[in-house]
């Protein structure tokens, strides 16, 4: 089948895109498997099918494209987006991570000169941005499960490069979290193994340094990562309860870190370290555990209520420490219940105030506009009525100020009589 050209669509190419829209996987199936159909078509602004699903969110779609042999790393977009870029955009994690197991490549930048990584923060897609910045690839940790050069072994059991990649590829960089990691997996739990994986570590390190396009943010973390596995060593050697001890000695430093933190103390230096692995946050909408730091925690404790936990295990590792303090932060959660209802049926009573404010003093316009009962009684002749409006201003501010008009030739002569007496008076005087 020749190359798919840009806008030349079969009738069953169109009718896959629109299928791909709709989410139908079953009808999408049948149509790749025609032969009119090319599993790497473009559409006149360059985008595959691959594009199209990544963009849409359809994860089910995706997977069923890649099956068919789509390309993850298709150039031919008339901006240079790839099928990285769209699942980034979409902000589906399991999209974008998808893409990049299937070998999508995270360098690749677009017309603006942006990665895939770039354009998933400027939407704020943050958590595609987590997922394509800590990514690193199977193959490349594989490559020294082989013996190489004049070695008899290799420098990592292929045992061991399973558990090793899931700890590499975490977005949680949490001490405490990696810790946890290990302990879960007995293959790791052991000084040797620990040994093998940290110099592993280093070389991955140097070399991310080294290389022609230096990676600076891969490297910082696969020392981090390092420095947690010897230290877990150093914890393996001396103690006898294996890791627990390391666990709770940071959860005691973590909480004498944050009582001895004063305003202006933040940036943390593991906040500084988390951002520029992962990218820098705005703003965060949701909560941490306080024991591992895993983001979306949604329990809480059942006494206090102030502190959170994603699961029961990290409750119960910090409950050692949390007893001394649960009963009062109990006691300030409930204060702080009550003054928030306080300070509620307080503004409700504002509110209902101005409201009748409001309707009162739309009741007394309304009575004010009302004509009264001589509006419908013809006008005098003989009344004086002002024409310029500057004139009715000031008779509207000050009505007796005004000098009584000579309507009459009575009020005329009285009024000059009046001034003839006062002379004569000030005269005799």
């Amino acid at each position: 089948m020749a190359p798919p050209r840009k806008g030349e669509l079969s009738p069953e190419e169109k009718d896959l895109l629109g299928v791909i829209a709709k989410g139908n996987v079953e009808e999408a199936g049948r149509l790749l498997g025609s032969k009119n159909v090319h599993v790497n078509c473009l559409d006149e602004h360059g985008m595959t099918p691959l594009m199209h699903a990544a963009y849409k969110g359809k994860v089910d779609m995706c997977r069923l494209l890649l099956r068919h042999g789509a390309d993850v790393n298709c150039n031919e977009h008339e901006h240079g987006y790839t099928a990285l870029m769209f699942a980034g955009l979409s902000g589906n994690k399991e999209i974008t991570w998808m893409m990049l197991e299937a070998g999508a490549e995270t360098d690749v930048v677009n017309s603006v000169g942006r990665t895939a990584a770039q354009m998933a923060a400027f939407v704020g897609q943050h958590d595609c941005v987590t997922i394509i910045n800590n990514f690193f690839p199977r193959e490349r940790l594989d490559y020294y499960t082989k013996p190489q050069g004049l070695d008899k072994e290799p420098k990592l059991p292929v045992k061991l490069a399973g558990p090793l990649h899931k700890i590499i590829t975490t977005t949680n960089m949490h001490p405490v979290k990696i810790v946890l990691l290990v302990k879960e997996n007995p293959l790791l739990a052991e000084v040797e193994a620990l040994q093998k994986c940290y110099r592993v570590l280093d070389l991955i390190c140097e070399k991310c340094m080294k290389q022609k396009d230096m990676n600076e943010v891969l490297a910082m973390k696969m020392h981090y990562i390092s420095c947690i596995f010897q230290k877990c060593i150093t914890i393996l050697k001396e103690r006898e309860d294996k890791l627990d001890g390391f666990i709770k000695r940071y959860v005691l430093l973590q909480k004498g870190l944050k009582g001895a933190l004063l305003l202006g103390s933040d940036p943390t230096a593991f906040s500084v370290l988390t951002q520029a692995i992962t990218g820098q946050v705005g703003f965060v909408d949701a909560e941490f555990c306080t024991t591992c730091g895993e983001k979306g925690a949604d329990k809480r404790c059942s006494v206090c209520k102030m502190v959170m936990y994603c699961d029961q295990n990290c409750q119960k590792i910090h409950w050692f420490t949390h007893k001394k303090v649960c009963k009062t932060l109990k006691e300030i959660h409930e204060k702080q219940e009550l003054e928030a209802a306080k300070e509620k049926r307080k503004q409700e009573k504002k509110q209902k105030k101005d409201e009748a404010q409001l309707e009162q003093a739309g009741s007394t316009s309304e009575e004010q506009s009302a004509p009264g009962p001589d509006a419908t009684k013809e006008a005098d002749p003989n009344l004086w009525i002002p024409t310029d409006p500057t004139e009715e201003t000031e008779l509207t501010k000050e009505p007796e100020a005004r000098a009584p008009r000579p309507d009459s030739p009575l009020e005329s002569e009285t009024g000059l009589a009046d001034i003839a007496l006062q002379k004569i008076r000030d005269s005799e005087e």
